[in-house]
């Protein structure tokens, strides 16, 4: 993992600056159980499926991950000298926790995983992202999900 203290001079001032957005404690809204809801994956990792288009710099759009898909046809595209993709390497869970998620639906801790899952490039700035993010809220609630994992990477 790269360390602030490794980083240069110029890197380290601007990640120490960066602004970083605060929400109230107070959840937007009330629902089900979590035990009856029906759970997506929403992860900043920039992963898509092997063969499917990478991610470019600054990508604002997201990548759609069918729930079927085994561990080993996802991939990540998100490259970065200062991003360390070795846990992801050793386990995908630390960035796509559908195995979780899997173990969860199975002991009745929740009461689903959704069909699709999805993935955006976590170094592109969120109001970039407000078209692509109203579109998904759009396919989520075709796939009838009402809660919703966010894995920021």
């Amino acid at each position: 993992m790269v360390r602030l203290a490794d980083t240069t001079p110029s890197l380290r001032h601007h990640l120490e600056h960066l602004e970083c957005q605060t929400f109230p404690a107070t959840p937007w809204s009330t629902g089900r159980p979590l035990a009856k809801r029906r759970i997506a994956i929403v992860s900043t990792a920039g992963l898509q499926k092997r063969g499917g288009r990478p991610f470019a710099l600054g990508a604002s759009d997201y990548r759609v991950i069918p729930g079927d898909t085994p561990g080993a046809e996802i991939v990540m595209s998100h490259i970065s000298t200062n991003f360390d993709r070795s846990g992801y390497q050793q386990d995908l869970n630390v960035v796509f926790p559908i195995d979780r998620l899997r173990e969860f639906a199975t002991s009745g801790e929740i009461g689903s995983v959704a069909d699709f899952h999805y993935s955006f490039m976590g170094a592109t700035a969120p109001e970039n992202m407000a078209a692509a993010t109203r579109d998904l809220a759009r396919l989520l609630q075709a796939d009838e999900v009402d809660g919703v994992l966010l894995v920021p990477v």
